[in-house]
């Protein structure tokens, strides 16, 4: 009978276990966006069922309960197909799964069915094989499975950060704040995952090369797991909104490019190059009368019905006639409402995060990013080259 004897490392990968499978219970009994909510919980049910394995083998339980044995072993083959559609699905939370997206779990399956003469053994079959593997034997299945492990973690982490990298620079083309919608935390969530791999590609590589035999690496990685698993809890309990989904991620509703002829219109639009430019007059005259960009939520759709118009007919005017995002053309009025009040000292009274505030910006974090892009100053290099 096995000891059940754990160490600090164990115990930490046990416990991240447990939340896991506590986590993907609260998601996927939520009501609503279940499509991205289930997306996540099957990868961290997935996670889970690692951390889960990697402390039945540590402890000695394979000999106690030999079926479970490689239970685990394809799940790598669905972290990154997992993490990739929840990002998908949670940047456009009207997208539901096609038959397309099946494709994603080829890899997964061609591993279970290549791996089936092992799962049909018998339990003292399964011993044997399992006490061969800790004696170095290295069968042909897993010298092809193991690196395609990697290449498909690899590629998943690659693809989905720079398919949210894309999404964070769509995004303004609608949105004039953009924390509540860029998934910037989903975003730290691939590049953990793609931290995971880097750490398995290294320990492959150095072990291959006779470089360094990494005693225990498999639970090290495992333990990685296990600290992506309690980030995950700490967002969804730092920020609950996470994963209700629907009060965090607004649907973003991006204006769809028009061709542009030699005419000058627009082809679906029926935007004439006059229309345009009376547009572009119009929205200045709004922005300096009105002063919407003091609302941090005002949207492209918020400003273009205060116009009377489209969004994609504005989204042209500010792409063709004044060369900016929705973004940057909004944040532009708050950073120069800023920097006149500086300079008219209302600085001395107030902080620069009230100034920023009531010009329109979300955040401390944005605000410091945004100045500094539009003006090549901190807010505070500013202040003191107006001697304020």
């Amino acid at each position: 009978m096995a000891s059940l004897t754990l160490d600090w490392l164990h115990v930490i990968v046990l416990l991240g276990a447990i939340q896991g499978v506590f986590l993907a219970g609260v998601l996927a009994t939520k009501r609503r966006n279940r499509t991205a909510n289930r997306l996540l919980a099957a990868a961290i049910l997935a996670f889970s069922i690692h951390l889960a394995s990697a402390v039945y083998q540590a402890v000695g339980l394979v000999e106690v309960f030999p079926h479970f044995f490689g239970a685990a072993y394809p799940l790598p083959f669905l972290y990154g197909p997992l993490i990739y559609l929840y990002a998908v699905t949670a940047a456009d939370r009207t997208r539901r799964l096609t038959r397309a997206d099946a494709l994603h779990l080829v890899p997964f399956l061609a591993a279970v069915i290549a791996g089936l003469p092992i799962y049909l053994m018998s339990g003292a079959d399964k011993i044997t094989f399992y006490h061969q593997l800790q004696g170095g034997a290295h069968p042909l299945l897993l010298r092809i499975l193991d690196p395609l492990k990697l290449v498909s973690g690899a590629t998943y982490a690659t693809i989905t950060i720079v398919f949210l990298r894309r999404h964070h620079d769509r995004v303004k083309e609608s949105y004039s704040s953009v924390e509540r919608v860029n998934l910037r935390w989903l975003l730290l969530l691939g590049a953990g995952g793609a931290a995971i791999w880097t750490l398995a590609l290294a320990f492959q590589l150095l072990q291959s090369a006779g470089i360094a035999r990494i005693e225990r690496g498999d639970d090290f990685i495992s333990l990685a797991i296990a600290v992506l698993v309690y980030g995950i809890g700490y967002m969804g309990l730092r920020q609950p909104e996470i994963f209700r989904y629907e009060t965090a991620e607004h649907p973003v509703q991006l204006p769809v490019p028009e061709p542009e002829t030699a005419a000058g219109r627009y082809e679906r639009s029926g935007l004439t190059d006059r229309e345009a430019e009376r547009l572009k007059d119009a929205l200045t005259a709004v922005m300096d009368r009105e002063r919407p960009w003091q609302d941090s939520d005002l949207t492209l759709a918020d400003l273009a019905d205060r116009l009377s118009t489209s969004p994609h007919k504005l989204s042209e005017v500010l792409n063709s006639q004044l060369g900016q995002t929705f973004y940057d053309f909004v944040n532009g009025y708050r950073v120069r409402e800023v920097q006149r009040r500086i300079a008219a000292g209302e600085a001395r009274q107030l902080t620069m995060l009230s100034l920023a505030l009531d010009a329109g910006f979300a955040s401390k974090s944005t605000f410091n990013l945004v100045f500094k892009k539009h003006t090549g100053q901190t807010p505070s290099d500013f202040r003191q080259t107006a001697g304020v």
